[in-house]
């Protein structure tokens, strides 16, 4: 006999600069459950921890830095523009991240949990799903949308990227069109914070309703 779900999960996601981790922040201040991607990465390649020792047995002491830790940017030099390389450090980064993710669901997975996973890179360039609808329990998918030139303008004001940096990074990620053609519902955050948090409200209003399937009118370019 089949038990109702109570459990509610939605993917967000969005470009370098978009402004998903404030949209995040705000979620969460609502009661969201966030499970952060990213956050989990960082934690599975610290060392010690299996991820780390993979990554080094095939790159070896050039990835860890001085003071023992992932050295950050010598892994994004090698895997950036080096598909082979970047489809190696997914296979061993991706399935340490889903079975950690499944072990953070199973804690909630009687309650009512609002779920949101944060995935930067969900749309991948090309308009395909890094997880697939049909392998999730997801409810809907959340894009935080910004004018990819606006994008930029705010990571190199708060990063100290140079703008050939950050478009670069703008290049390698999917197209701003891409993503919103996966989204069931747009974050606008082309304006100031007040402007997001009523975009931020009304996303929390829709995810409370059920999602996708409550108000399909509710995606806007």
């Amino acid at each position: 006999m089949s038990t109702l779900r109570l459990v509610k999960e939605f993917g967000l996601t969005g470009g370098i600069g978009s402004g998903k981790s404030t949209v995040s922040a705000l979620l969460a201040e609502r009661g969201a459950m966030i499970i952060d991607a990213d956050l989990i990465v960082r934690e599975l390649q610290a060392p010690g921890e299996r991820v780390f020792a993979m990554m080094v047995e095939r790159w070896g002491s050039k990835i860890v830095d001085t003071d023992a830790t992932l050295d950050r940017g010598a892994v994004a030099e090698i895997v950036f523009g080096d598909p082979a390389e970047l489809d190696a450090l997914n296979a061993i980064v991706h399935p340490a991240v889903a079975d950690e993710t499944s072990r953070r669901l199973d804690e909630v997975r009687d309650s009512d949990a609002l779920v949101v996973h944060d995935i930067p890179l969900l749309v991948q360039p090309g308009g395909e799903l890094l997880t697939s609808r049909e392998l999730t329990a997801w409810l809907g998918i959340i894009v935080v949308d910004t004018l990819p030139e606006l994008a930029a303008d705010r990571v190199v004001a708060s990063r100290g990227l140079s703008r050939d940096d950050v478009e670069a990074r703008q290049a390698q990620q999917a197209s701003r069109e891409e993503r919103l053609a996966a989204a069931d519902f747009v974050v606008d955050n082309n304006g100031d914070q007040l402007a997001l948090a009523g975009e931020v409200e009304r996303c929390w209003q829709w995810m409370l309703a059920g999602g996708a399937k409550s108000a399909p009118d509710e995606v806007h370019p």
